[in-house]
């Protein structure tokens, strides 16, 4: 696995042993990040650079070291899992990005309060748990999205989520065996 595009592009990223981690391949998350500059969610261009980004369910931490490689301004990293957390604080620490990304220990759907909202959020919750909409209603009330915010919700392709109060879907695209689903957060 490897960051596909920006500063960083061609650099590997580190993961956990075991299957507990389920990162999201280099193509899917190519086709997001090309989704999101160029094919855009509700037909609109989302510019990623200067924009503080949220990885939730993190893994290794791919979403927010792409997102910092591309031109965001800071990111933050949350997960429950330490194997996880371990891997995204070495993929940190080997791209030399600790002044731009924050690695927090957390249950998405029991958030600590945030100390700024994020523009762009990523979830990418282990599949069939039903983990995402919960995880979005939380962030949001603890001030982790910003209104206006675009969040990412990556599920199994076959998988449903309903939006939550306060989320409205501008869009769904299949890639491969995930599903993206595009909310945009109406505070």
């Amino acid at each position: 696995m490897r960051i596909v595009g920006g500063i960083h592009r061609g650099r590997i990223l580190k993961a956990p042993k075991g299957m507990d981690v389920r990162p999201t391949a280099d193509k899917p998350r190519q086709s997001l990040f090309d989704i999101l500059m160029h094919g855009t969610p509700g037909g609109e261009r989302f510019d990623i650079r200067e924009k503080r980004v949220l990885d939730g369910f993190c893994g290794t931490g791919a979403f927010a070291l792409e997102a910092i490689s591309r031109g965001a301004a800071a990111a933050v990293m949350m997960d429950l899992d330490t194997g996880a957390l371990n891997a995204a604080r070495e993929n940190v620490k080997e791209l030399r990005e600790e002044q731009h990304v924050r690695v927090v220990q957390a249950d998405l759907t029991k958030p600590p309060a945030a100390d700024n909202p994020c523009d762009l959020v990523f979830l990418d919750p282990p599949y069939g748990l039903g983990l995402g909409p919960p995880a979005m209603a939380a962030l949001a009330m603890k001030g982790w999205i910003a209104p206006g915010a675009l969040v990412v919700l990556e599920t199994g392709a076959r998988e449903k989520a309903a939006a939550p109060k306060g989320f409205a879907g501008v869009d769904e695209r299949r890639v491969g065996a995930a599903k993206f689903l595009f909310f945009r957060y109406r505070a």
